[in-house]
């Protein structure tokens, strides 16, 4: 730690968090949750387990005079056997709502997965320091966007200046619910995965429960999604149930009514947004499971993913994602009936054929940054918009976007 400054240590508390469910109290800090205590006791898949308490969409909210700012974490990095090694996780500094700064943490745990097996092994390191100064010598909203894929506990924060909880400035609170495309694999930083973009182009306040690899319509997932405050709701349902195998036809149509059954138990007229897959065309007529091409991976490094079924199964039910499409549509259109305020958005609308042939899933599953923008982009339209189911609700505020930041 420097010493040049007169330096103000700010308890760490959850009212200088945004976009976690729950914040859990640790021996040496605070370490974000995005499923509450009960949905994790319900839990007993470790990917779930690892990717809610990776921060996406959290954040500190703060106000302050502050030039400089310290921020001590833990981080979790993750690593995959016979892949080379990941960067450092990226945190974005906004100073009122503009992206200006970008940092990263050294040291820190680290989780090493073997694909092959999905087995994993955790190597302790010891906690780093995030540090920002020449920041303007004026009152200010700050925002420190914390790594969207790398767990990360809050140790301690130092400033020059005092701290307080940034206000409430009214936006609406929107809740999206999906995959690892909505939790920003490939994306360039946490606010440009592509809810963040939209968010910020909608002018609402994101909380993100995108899960890698465990977007599985779990009850205890629409529980919290019920129980959560939320003037807007979204939930991107699919991907996941077709690359894990993991559910036939006849029983994804009633998984799909009870998860939209218990979120309407909690949130009777809130919009709610079902949007279905974007293209995948490894996936779009033939079942999962997903796996990766190991061959491919020992050759080249290279780490793309194979559609393992069959296209003929589909008569015994599986699921691809163009038979997800057309049940999510004929759901939405039976319940709209009786819910004006339930909505639909097919995914390819967000990223179809022709943006496939321009920007191609690196790995054929994930969009890699470009695509995430466009994503991003295109739901603030479509669903912010004029004519949009969440038209009207938010703001689109000077700046979102805006420029590539200075990396300190």
């Amino acid at each position: 730690m420097t010493t040049e400054h007169p330096w103000i240590t700010t308890p760490l508390t959850p009212e200088l968090l945004r976009g976690a469910l729950e914040v859990e109290r640790t021996e040496r800090g605070l370490l974000p949750h995005r499923l509450p205590a009960r949905a994790r006791a319900q839990n007993t898949d470790g990917q779930l387990a690892m990717v809610e308490a990776q921060p996406s969409g959290v954040r500190l909210a703060l106000r302050t005079r502050a030039r400089v700012i310290e921020l001590d974490t833990l981080p979790t990095k993750r690593a995959y056997a016979g892949l080379p090694g990941t960067p450092d996780g990226t945190y974005d500094l906004l100073v009122d709502g503009r992206l200006v700064r970008q940092g990263s943490v050294t040291g820190g745990d680290t989780l090493t997965i073997d694909m092959a097996t999905g087995g994993f092994e955790r190597t302790p390191g010891p906690p780093g320091t995030l540090r920002f100064a020449d920041l303007p010598d004026t009152m200010k909203d700050i925002e420190i966007w914390l790594p969207h894929d790398e767990t990360t506990e809050l140790l301690a924060l130092r400033t020059d200046a005092p701290v307080e909880p940034a206000a409430n400035h009214g936006r609406p609170v929107w809740l999206h619910h999906g995959s690892s495309i909505s939790h920003g694999s490939n994306a360039a930083s946490p606010t440009a995965i592509w809810p963040a973009r939209a968010a910020a182009l909608g002018g609402a306040d994101l909380i993100n429960l995108g899960f890698g690899g465990s977007a599985m319509l779990d009850p205890f997932t629409a529980r919290a999604i019920r129980d959560t405050p939320a003037d807007l709701i979204s939930v991107k349902i699919g991907i996941n149930l077709v690359n894990y195998d993991g559910m036939r036809l006849r029983l994804f149509g009633p998984a799909v009514h009870g998860f939209l059954d218990t979120i309407r138990e909690g949130h009777p007229g809130t919009p709610l947004l079902v949007v279905s897959p974007i293209l995948c065309p490894i996936h779009e007529d033939t079942p999962g499971p997903a796996a990766p091409d190991m061959q491919l991976l020992a050759d080249t490094g290279q780490l793309k993913f194979r559609a393992m079924g069959d296209p003929a199964e589909r008569a015994q039910g599986k699921l691809t994602l163009n038979v997800v499409r057309a049940e999510l549509a004929r759901i939405v259109a039976r319940r709209a009936t009786d819910d004006p305020h339930l909505h639909h958005l097919d995914g390819r609308e967000l990223y179809g054929e022709a943006d496939a042939a321009e920007l191609p899933l690196p790995d054929d599953i994930h969009p890699d940054a470009a695509a995430h923008r466009r994503i991003g982009d295109r739901f603030a339209d479509l669903a912010f918009g004029a004519g949009g189911p969440f038209a009207g609700a938010g703001r689109r505020p000077s700046g979102a976007g805006a420029g590539a930041p200075e990396r300190r």
